[in-house]
Formats: C-alpha cells, sequence, structure tokens
C-alpha cells in the first residue's frame, strides 16, 4: 500500500477540562471503506470534523492526502479534494434537485456533470421535484451526491442512512459500494452494526475517546465475537435443564435456550439429550457479529440513535 489517504496519530481534542480525543491513531488507504463506530459521545464526529478542517486539534496528527486540513494555506486545496455529507445535511428548500446540484457544482472548477450525478444516485424521477418535497431517502440520495459534485479523492459520510427506510438504507449502501469500485476512499461513522459490517474493509470502535480496537470485520468477529451459538426457540426450563446437564454454558434468553458450540458433535449430544427425555424445539444456528465485538469493549449495545442499552 502506498502513502494512507488518512493519516491520524495521537490525536487528541481537548474542551476545557474534558478530553474527546485521547491519542487515536489509524490510517486509511486508497479505495478503502472505513467504518468509525461508537456510541454518541465517543469521538466520532469530533474525528471527523478534525479530518474535514472544520474543527482545530489540540495535539496529534492528522492529515489528509498528505496534508493538514486546518492548515490555513494548504489546507484549502486538499478540501477541494474532499466530498463531506454532514449528519443534518439540508439544501435549498425551494429549488428542485437538479437546481441544488447545479448550485454546488458551480462552486468548483471542474464538477462531475450534473445529469450523470442524477443518474449514479438513481434521482431521475425526483430531479425536478423541490428539495423540501422529497423523502428521507431521496434527500439523502441528494445529499451524497452534493458530497460527490466536486469529484473528490475522499468522501466522509456522517451517518448516511439514519432515520432512513430498510428500502432506503439498502439503496445507499449500494452507492457506497459504487464508490469503492470507482476508487474513492471513504471514510464512514455509522450506528448500525450491520452497515459498518456489511460495507467496511477495516473498522475502528471509538469508546470514551479512545480507539478500543482496529481490524477488518472478519478478523474483529473472529477474534472477538465469541462461540457460535444453537438456539433452540422457546425450549423453556425443560429444555435448559436437560441441556445443562451436558453444557455448563447453556443460558436462557427469554424462553429461548442458548448454547455456545464448538463442533457438530455438541449439536449432537444435545439433540439426543432432547430427544431422550422426549423433549422439542425449534433449532437456530447463530453466528457472532460485530456487535457482539462492541458489546465486548464499549460494554453496552446501542439503539438506533447511538444511545447506550
Amino acid at each position: 500500500m502506498g502513502a494512507p489517504v488518512v493519516r491520524v496519530e495521537g490525536l487528541v481534542k481537548r474542551y476545557g477540562g474534558a478530553t474527546a480525543l485521547d491519542g487515536v491513531s489509524f490510517e486509511v488507504g486508497k479505495g478503502e471503506v472505513f467504518g468509525l463506530l461508537g456510541p454518541n459521545g465517543a469521538g466520532k464526529t469530533t474525528t471527523v470534523e478534525i479530518l474535514e478542517g472544520v474543527r482545530a486539534k489540540t495535539a496529534g496528527v492528522a492529515t489528509v492526502l498528505g496534508e493538514d486540513p486546518s492548515d490555513l494555506k494548504r489546507g484549502r486545496s486538499v478540501k477541494r479534494k474532499m466530498g463531506v455529507l454532514p449528519q443534518d445535511f439540508s439544501a435549498f428548500a425551494r429549488l428542485t434537485v437538479r437546481e441544488n446540484l447545479e448550485f454546488f457544482a458551480g462552486i468548483y472548477d471542474s464538477p462531475v456533470n450534473v445529469p450523470e450525478l442524477i443518474g449514479l444516485l438513481k434521482l431521475e424521477e425526483d430531479s425536478q421535484k423541490r428539495f423540501a418535497l422529497l423523502s428521507g431517502g431521496s434527500k439523502q440520495r441528494v445529499g451524497v451526491a452534493a458530497a460527490l459534485v466536486n469529484d473528490p479523492e475522499i468522501v466522509f459520510l456522517d451517518e448516511p442512512t439514519i432515520g432512513l427506510d430498510p428500502e432506503a438504507r439498502r439503496a445507499t449502501w449500494k452507492v457506497i459500494s459504487d464508490l469503492k469500485d470507482r476508487g474513492k476512499t471513504v471514510v464512514l461513522t455509522t450506528h448500525y452494526m450491520d452497515e459498518a459490517e456489511k460495507l467496511s474493509d477495516r473498522i475502528g470502535i471509538l469508546v470514551k475517546g479512545k480507539l478500543a480496537v482496529l481490524g477488518s470485520p472478519a478478523e474483529l468477529i473472529g477474534r472477538f465475537g465469541g462461540s457460535k451459538t444453537i438456539v433452540f426457540k422457546n425450549g423453556g426450563d425443560a429444555v435448559f435443564g436437560t441441556l445443562r446437564r451436558f453444557f455448563d454454558g447453556a443460558t436462557m434468553e427469554g424462553q429461548d435456550v442458548v448454547l455456545p458450540f464448538e463442533n457438530l458433535r455438541d449439536l449432537d449430544v444435545a439433540m439426543g439429550a432432547l430427544v431422550g427425555r422426549g423433549l422439542d424445539s425449534d433449532v437456530a444456528l447463530r453466528q457472532p457479529t460485530l456487535e457482539e465485538v462492541f458489546l465486548r469493549f464499549a460494554g453496552f449495545r446501542m439503539t438506533e440513535s447511538g444511545d447506550a442499552v
């Protein structure tokens, strides 16, 4: 891999006596989708805003394409190579989608072709609608289009699918995958574990301003996601009591009985024990997920709004 597109080393951000970022370090390579995860207040948005050059760091290194975005002279040129979708994106309410994108394109010397951008984001049917009248999913796609209007080398997407319905979320996923296929570098912040697992080449999890863990989704799940489990649906006390005679790790989740297992022999033993007692239950295999990794490092799960539960 050549020089990293993003380099963060020992990054610190303080607000008075409060430390928002405490020695964060990571790199992002060209053409990579890098997922930055963490609950509200973990430092995700602060990190991204420092990289975008809209917030000053307290200490450490934060460069994009080899330049410090906060530098008053050189930062201006590197910002023109970025695309940014902020979490609170909005556009001119009374202008149409096409008019909005043409306005944003007019800011740059060499923008992309607006009709092509409308096609890329599947906005043809909405192109003549006023922004205020669009659905949430269409507004978000306009935001992604606006982030791409200058044909950036790196795109920052802050919670690009928050509040969207499942269909709109998956349409946005396709756009992000297409960006990677076109060689763009993407820094993605999200509260959705499935989104990060699906889209990211590598993931960093921030907890209380520190980078708790870094790696590919497969690496993190393999190392920290825990065992595969067998779930005996609505097994109740009878199934639980029977399996506990053979497996100390059996637990209850409501009326479901959950059994970690290492190999198929465990399943054979469990089913044999239940058949021997005349018990029956629907069985499902549960694979470890990125959420289990997050739970291990953060100590809690997140709601869709990023709050701890």
